[in-house]
C-alpha cells in the first residue's frame, strides 16, 4: 500500500512543486516548472509512476470494495493508469469531478514516493476518451460559429483536460485560434478568427 499520508502542519509546502492537474500531452497553461519533470523522466521513471499510481488505486478499490481491471502504462509521455469495469460510475462523478479528485490523489501518492511532481492521467470507465470525442464535436461546432459569424464564441467553463482537449482540435484548424480565459474553476475556452 502506498504511503499517501497528509504532510505534518510543520513541513514546509513551500519547498515542494505543485501538483495540480495537467491534462493529455501538456495544457497550454502548463508552466515550465510543471513540464520539467516529465521531460527529465525516462520510460521506466514514468512507468514507475503509474505503478505507484496503480497500486494507490487499487486500494482505493479495496477499500470501496469496487471491483476493476487496473492497467498500467505510458502514453504520450506521460504515466497512465485506467481502471475498467463495470459500478465504476460513482468513481468518475458529475462532469468527472469525482475522476480529477482521484487523480489529484494518486499524482499525491506519486509524488510522495518520488519526490517528483507527475503528469499521470487517470481514467476510469473510458470516461477520458468519450469525453473527448464530445469535445470534439463542441470545439467543431464553435469553430463553425466563429467561421460563419465572424465573432467570437466562448465555450461553458471547463476543466484543464476538457480545454486542452478543445484547444488541441481548434488549434489543427486554418482560420481560428482559442485561448483560455478566467480563473478555475470558471476558467472557459473563446475561440476567435485568426488575427
Amino acid at each position: 500500500m502506498t504511503d499517501t499520508s497528509i504532510p505534518r502542519a510543520d513541513q514546509p509546502l513551500d519547498d515542494e512543486q505543485p501538483t495540480t492537474a495537467a491534462p493529455v500531452d501538456g495544457e497550454p497553461e502548463e508552466t515550465d516548472a510543471e513540464k520539467a519533470p516529465s521531460k527529465a523522466a525516462g520510460e521506466g521513471d514514468l512507468f514507475r509512476q503509474s505503478e505507484i499510481a496503480a497500486d494507490y488505486v487499487e486500494g482505493l478499490l479495496d477499500i470501496l470494495d469496487y471491483d476493476g481491471d487496473i492497467d498500467e502504462l505510458v502514453s504520450g509521455g506521460r504515466p497512465v493508469v485506467e481502471v475498467v469495469g463495470g459500478r465504476l460510475q460513482n468513481l468518475v462523478g458529475q462532469r468527472g469531478a469525482t475522476l480529477e479528485a482521484l487523480q489529484e490523489l494518486a499524482r499525491l501518492a506519486v509524488f510522495r514516493q518520488t519526490g517528483s511532481p507527475s503528469r499521470l492521467l487517470l481514467d476510469v470507465g473510458g470516461y477520458r476518451a468519450n469525453r473527448r470525442k464530445e469535445l470534439g464535436a463542441v470545439a467543431r461546432n464553435a469553430v463553425e460559429k466563429v467561421k460563419e459569424h465572424g465573432e467570437a464564441v466562448r465555450l461553458e467553463p471547463m476543466s484543464a483536460f476538457e480545454r486542452k482537449c478543445v484547444h488541441d482540435v481548434v488549434n489543427a484548424i486554418d482560420g481560428v485560434e482559442s485561448e483560455s480565459e478566467g480563473v478555475e474553476p470558471s476558467r472557459r475556452i473563446v475561440v476567435r478568427p485568426a488575427g
